[in-house]
């Protein structure tokens, strides 16, 4: 009989499992299907007549001759303006969103995010030290590493605070949640601190770009920042995924994941420097924009379940959607001005952050 009952809970169970990847994979499916239309949302709105028939229709028919689906200027602005900054929108959106969802799987903790423990502190503040002391003290090495040396630095400010906080939480294996967020408090205040010491030495015309830096924004995308950027941010989103197995069992404790044969320490190196390289990179292009990495992966945690192998991939493509239509509505909420995408983004995901400290389930299980 009891044999049975196992056998019956066991059978329950798999069941259950079932119906919980069937809509993960559904949901990832339409999340494929939101992204495509977010892209045209993007593509076509603003000052332009191109619509997004017009758009799919040049796509298709743009080799043929005599195709006038868009005008020379229409092209203009869709290929050489909107597509870069919607190209680097889905790669910072991804990159932010996928970052949240390790962080939160690493520490075990729903309210983990880069930018509440200080690692997008720390990114600003190498970033923010090339733009104002590139010229000077950074000159032989911003004059060595070109485009590189924004990201870069950015990488390496944000990979220190990651190091940092986690040799300050853990001991003993144990990682510490409230030392995190406390520690992740200071870290986050200390780079700050010298951000703002930066800023003070800043000329007249470096204050203002970096005030409107420091909000957000996708603003100014080229080809060239994407090409910058762009691979070390695919290949940190390329490698998170191959960390869900592992993320999944240290969801049961280090020692437990231990016993099932993940390698628990170079897990969390791993996971430590992919964040810092597609956080660093992230915003060394765009700026502070918060809330992505706690509100996407929350969120589809409550839809899809915890299960990483699931919940990275749609991670990264609900971060891309959201961030296309917060881009959108900067781009034509205050026009002909543009309202900073941080804003937009902060306004949207501090009440759903309080949301989540408010439901006691929220804070204490992932």
């Amino acid at each position: 009989m009891v044999d049975q009952s196992i056998a019956g809970s066991s059978t329950m169970a798999t069941a259950s499992d079932g119906d919980r990847s069937g809509r993960a994979r559904i949901a990832i499916l339409a999340l494929c299907l939101g992204l495509a239309v977010a892209v045209l949302l993007s593509l076509t709105s603003g000052a332009s007549d191109a619509s997004a028939v017009s758009v799919v229709g040049d796509w298709l028919l743009g080799a043929a001759p005599g195709n006038e689906a868009l005008s020379a200027r229409d092209r203009l602005i869709v290929y050489d303006i909107r597509l870069p900054r919607v190209t680097l929108g889905v790669l910072i959106g991804a990159a932010l969103a996928v970052s949240g969802a390790v962080m939160q799987g690493l520490f075990r903790n729903p309210l983990a995010d880069p930018g509440l423990i200080g690692v997008s502190a720390g990114a600003s503040l190498g970033a923010v030290s090339v733009i104002v002391l590139g010229a000077t003290v950074l000159a032989p090495i911003t004059s060595m590493l070109g485009t590189l040396a924004l990201p870069l630095a950015a990488f390496c400010g944000g990979l220190v605070t990651t190091l940092v906080l986690y040799q300050v939480t853990t001991r003993h294996g144990q990682t510490s949640v409230a030392t995190m967020l406390l520690a992740g408090i200071a870290l986050a205040a200390f780079a700050m601190a010298l951000t703002g010491i930066l800023i003070f030495m800043a000329d007249d015309r470096q204050l203002r770009d970096l005030t409107f830096w420091q909000l957000g924004s996708l603003a100014g995308a080229t080809w060239q920042k994407i090409g910058s950027v762009g691979p070390v941010i695919v290949l940190a989103l390329a490698a998170m995924p191959f960390l869900a197995r592992g993320l999944n069992a240290l969801a049961l404790g280090e020692a437990t994941a231990g016993h099932l044969g993940i390698p628990v320490q170079r897990l969390k190196y791993t996971a430590i420097v992919g964040v810092s390289a597609a956080v660093g990179a992230s915003v060394a292009v765009s700026g502070g924009i918060g809330f992505v990495g706690i509100v996407v992966p929350h969120l589809l945690r409550l839809a899809i379940g915890p299960d990483n192998r699931y919940l990275l991939p749609a991670s990264a493509l609900l971060g891309a959607c959201l961030l296309l239509l917060a881009d959108a509505v900067a781009r034509t909420i205050v026009a002909p001005a543009e309202l900073p995408i941080g804003i937009v983004t902060a306004i949207a995901g501090a009440p759903f952050f309080l949301w989540i400290l408010l439901r006691k389930r929220g804070v204490i299980d992932l």
